[in-house]
């Protein structure tokens, strides 16, 4: 029976492979798709704290709400049951916030092994979050994690409890990487603290997740031994890939790139809203225009809807540098892999090269080239800054031929095993000493503006 339904969950997710395809290529008219949002996704009552006691009377992790669910793909019900918990949670301001997750048990009913799988749905509009997916609701840049259960459908078949956190919050806070993190380990306290999941404190964790999977993972990992030291005492390693380290690099890589220099804009509108910085005074006519197209955009309606967009474009002349805006550079250091603490638990990290199959072509000074839109040499320089400060061991590969959109066909199945062997107590292998040189992750320093 526990076969035949995981059988049945993979069937329903290549439907949901087939739209997320159409969906990525499609034109800037896919935008309409827009509108078979379900009505309850702005509104269910779930996702609203209402208690009497203040989130911040109470501890991160602490679980508000429960219910149980059929999980769905491309709102279709399936066999699967969903277990999803409203939780108390810590935004990147540092102020208490309500978040969702996800908990889908092991199918052959172990308690004691999990992984927490972070989405790439990378959205501003919290109606394309897991939770929204997995209840049922549609929308475009929901088809990303419906696709998603792709991923796990091998986990649950090798019997691991699945948790899926919205890493980016209710207020869909795009590219605000420390938050990412929190909601992530407070997600794991919630899975382990609610009785309705069947895990406890003792269960085993590994974190999983690609692209922006990858930055929530990787900020989990590096935030658990101050943020969460229980659920670091209890995670077994993370494996990640396409990762974002450094975004004032990657603002520079993907400037006037023919698929990925969309997510410039995006990137902008997610560090104003987490950061509660106001960007508008540096924008021109037209990128206040892009800015207020894509306020709620999902990945999916920019990806090649934008070639060429350069940030010089949508700023004002004496803004052309965008280290000259002196909150920006604030936020994206805020954002920076390279400042923020070692993990100490073993890594697996997987990194494309081949940006040019993606129509990024461009290779700035000290920055270099990627897999289209994350930077190679950052992501290198990362891990051997954790193998030299003294983390756990560190696996690295670089697919030189590979871009963002292939590496997650060679990395998932390597990602699997590596969670296998951690699990099983084999010893974590380790490439530090073997990793070539990668950039500096300096902090960015402030320019005057001209």
């Amino acid at each position: 029976m526990r076969t035949s339904t995981s059988r049945l969950l993979a069937a329903a997710v290549t439907a949901a492979l087939a739209a997320t395809a159409t969906a990525v290529t499609a034109g800037p008219a896919s935008a309409a798709v827009r509108s078979t949002a379900s009505p309850a996704a702005a509104s269910d009552p779930f996702y609203s704290y209402d208690g009497g006691t203040p989130l911040a009377s109470l501890a991160p992790g602490t679980v508000l709400k429960t219910r149980t669910l059929p999980y769905h793909v491309l709102g279709l019900p399936t066999p699967v049951t969903a277990i999803q918990l409203l939780y108390r949670t810590t935004d990147v301001q540092g102020r208490p916030a309500a978040n969702v997750t996800t908990v889908v048990r092991s199918l052959t009913g172990d308690s004691g092994r999990a992984v927490s799988y972070q989405s790439f749905y990378d959205s501003l509009d919290p109606a394309d979050s897991p939770s929204r997916a997995v209840a049922g609701d549609l929308s475009l840049g929901g088809v990303i994690p419906n696709a998603e259960a792709l991923f796990l459908v091998p986990l649950l078949a090798q019997g691991y409890n699945v948790v899926i956190p919205d890493t980016e919050g209710q207020n869909a806070d795009f590219a605000a990487g420390p938050e990412y993190g929190t909601n992530t380990l407070d997600s794991i306290r919630a899975a382990t603290a609610s009785p309705a999941t069947g895990l406890d404190s003792g269960t085993r964790f590994g974190l999983m997740g690609y692209s922006g999977g990858a930055v929530a993972t990787a900020w989990a990992a590096a935030l658990a031994p101050s943020y969460a030291p229980e659920v670091n005492a209890e995670l077994v390693g993370y494996t990640e890939g396409g990762l974002l380290v450094d975004p004032a690099h990657n603002l520079r890589y993907v400037d006037g790139s023919l698929v990925w220099s969309g997510i410039t804009p995006m990137a902008l509108i997610g560090v104003s809203r987490s950061f509660g910085i106001d960007l508008m005074p540096y924008l021109n006519d037209y990128g206040r225009s892009v800015y207020q197209q894509l306020e709620h955009a999902s990945i999916v309606d920019v990806l090649g809807h934008y070639p060429g967009l350069t940030w010089k474009a949508m700023a004002k002349p004496q803004y052309a540098d965008p280290n000259s805006v002196a909150d920006f550079v604030t936020a994206v250091n805020r954002n920076n892999l390279g400042s923020a603490p070692t993990p100490t638990v073993p890594g697996h990290i997987a990194q494309g090269a081949g940006g040019i199959l993606e129509g990024t072509f461009n290779n700035p000074p000290g920055i270099g080239t990627g897999d289209g839109v994350m930077v190679a040499g950052d992501v290198r320089a990362l891990a051997r800054q954790y193998c030299a400060t003294g983390a756990g061991p560190v696996a690295y590969q670089q697919y030189d031929a590979l871009s963002h959109f292939a590496v997650p066909v060679v990395w998932a199945p390597q990602a699997l095993a590596w969670l296998n062997d951690r699990f099983a107590g084999r010893p974590a292998p380790s490439d530090c000493g073997r990793i070539p040189a990668g950039n500096s992750l300096t902090p960015e320093q402030p320019t005057p503006a001209r």
